[in-house]
C-alpha cells in the first residue's frame, strides 16, 4: 500500500481523453495548409510532449522527424487559434475518474494537485469545462516553469509549494515521461494501462503499480 502525503496527476491520458480535440485541431490545421490530414490513430501516437512536437509530428508525418522551419513557423499559429476553441470541445474525463478523485479527496489530510506538460492556457479551461478544476490545491502546467516532464523541476516544485518531501509522494500518470520525472524527483509512480505512451506498454518502464482505472486507487492508497 501507498502512504502519500501528496498525490500529483498527469492531465492528458491519465484523467483526460483529450485526444479527439487534438486531432480535430491537427487536421483542420493539414488542411488549412492543403497538406493530408493525418487521423485520430496517428495523433493517439504523437500527443504526449507538448503540442509544439505535436504539430511537428504531424508536419513530418514521424514520431522523430522535425520539419522545415518555415512550415512549422506557418502552422503553429494555425494549431494555436484551432485549439484555443477546440480545447474541450470533444475531451472527456476516463471512465473511473471522478470516483478516483472522489477516493483522494476522502483522504484526511491528502494534497492532490496537478502536472501536465499542457499549457496553461489549455489546460485551465479543460479542467474547468470538465468539472475538475477545482479538485487539485496546486496546477502546474508546462509553461508554469522553465522545465517541464519528464524533468524533476515541476514535480519537486509542487512539493515545495505544498510542504511535501518527495518519499512522501505519489505520482500517478500514464507516461514514460511521468515515470521519468517521477522516478528522478524520487516519488513513487502510479501508471494507467490506458492512455498515451506512443504506442509502448507502460509496464516496461517499471512503475510501482499499474492499474486499469482510478477506481483502482483505494485498494492502493491508504488514507
Amino acid at each position: 500500500m501507498f502512504k502519500p502525503k501528496m498525490v500529483l496527476i498527469d492531465v492528458d491520458g491519465t484523467l483526460v481523453d483529450s485526444v479527439p480535440d487534438l486531432a480535430f485541431c491537427v487536421d483542420e490545421m493539414m488542411q488549412q495548409l492543403d497538406m493530408p490530414v493525418r487521423g485520430e490513430t496517428a495523433v493517439r501516437q504523437w500527443v504526449g510532449n507538448g503540442v509544439q512536437r505535436l504539430v511537428e509530428r504531424a508536419l513530418a508525418n514521424d514520431m522523430d522527424a522535425h520539419p522545415d522551419a518555415g512550415a512549422f513557423a506557418q502552422a503553429m499559429p494555425i494549431f494555436m487559434g484551432l485549439y484555443a476553441e477546440n480545447t474541450s470541445k470533444r475531451s472527456r474525463l476516463y471512465d473511473g475518474v471522478l470516483e478516483g478523485l472522489d477516493f483522494l479527496h476522502s483522504c484526511k489530510g491528502l494534497k492532490i494537485g496537478c502536472v501536465t506538460n499542457k499549457a496553461a492556457q489549455f489546460t485551465h479551461p479543460l479542467l474547468k469545462d470538465l468539472g475538475i478544476f477545482d479538485r487539485f490545491e496546486i496546477i502546474i502546467s508546462g509553461d508554469t516553469l522553465p522545465e517541464k516532464k519528464p524533468h524533476p523541476l515541476p514535480l519537486l516544485h509542487a512539493a515545495e509549494m505544498l510542504g511535501v518531501t518527495p518519499a512522501e509522494s505519489v505520482m500517478i500518470g500514464d507516461s514514460k515521461s511521468d515515470v521519468k520525472a517521477a522516478r528522478a524527483a524520487g516519488f513513487q509512480i502510479i501508471c494507467m494501462t490506458y492512455g498515451y505512451n506512443h504506442g509502448e506498454d507502460i509496464r516496461h518502464y517499471e512503475p510501482d503499480a499499474v492499474i486499469d482505472s482510478m477506481r483502482e486507487l483505494s485498494n492502493l492508497i491508504s488514507c
